[in-house]
């Protein structure tokens, strides 16, 4: 398949993007056992923060997302997905969003034929005029705090003026300001919020604090619209 991305991509994304922005944060989340999925979510819904980026690291991602979804409370996306067999099984598992380390034209345009928005990284103006070829407007920018970080998206939302960015990688309470403070940020995406050990250790009472200073401290930065 060659070409720009039909119109699906576009039809999902408004929806799912809005959605995303008025949380200001993405968890991203690595599950070992897709019987924690549950209890994590309703940690993050407690918190105030009801949103998951389940990463495709473990064999356990695809049910994880299919438990968070049944939830119904939950706006669960898939995260490191290299392959459109990838996409499949993320959709099929209930996934509202992909997100991508890089862009790849497969699972983009995989993406578009399921009508699931697309988040594929981009951090240079090469990535992005490629992930603007395909039809995608926003893009994940990753490794953030090794790609230049916040001045790097500030460099290259001046020649891109339409294109939103979803940092993560390398970012914290200490160094959130930095991001928020940008309006072409649409979200920022982190794990510190849901720390893999505290996880698998069923520690969900830290979780959900840590969940709620994170959503305090994002909403003194950059307050609901």
């Amino acid at each position: 398949m060659t070409g720009t991305v039909s119109a699906p991509a576009t039809d999902a994304g408004p929806t799912v993007l809005e959605r995303l922005a008025a949380h200001r944060l993405v968890p991203v989340v690595v599950l070992d056992d897709a019987k924690d999925a549950d209890g994590l979510g309703s940690a993050l819904v407690a918190g105030g923060l009801p949103v998951a980026e389940v990463t495709f690291r473990t064999a356990a991602a695809a049910d994880a997302i299919r438990a968070l979804r049944d939830r119904g409370d939950v706006l669960v996306g898939a995260g490191t997905v290299l392959t459109p067999d990838q996409v499949d099984a993320a959709v099929a598992a209930g996934a509202d969003y992909v997100v991508s380390p890089g862009t790849s034209r497969a699972v983009v345009e995989r993406c578009a034929e399921h009508g699931v928005l697309a988040l594929p990284g981009a951090v240079t103006a090469t990535e992005v005029q490629a992930a603007l070829e395909l039809g995608v407007t926003t893009v994940k920018f990753f490794p953030a705090g090794t790609s230049g970080g916040s001045k790097a998206i500030a460099a290259l939302a001046a020649p891109f003026g339409g294109v939103r960015f979803v940092p993560t990688g390398g970012i914290g309470p200490a160094n959130l300001d930095e991001y928020l403070a940008l309006g072409c940020v649409a979200a920022v995406g982190g794990s510190w919020m849901v720390p893999r050990d505290l996880v698998r250790a069923g520690d969900l009472e830290a979780v959900r604090n840590l969940v709620a200073d994170a959503v305090a401290l994002a909403t003194d930065l950059r307050p609901a619209v």
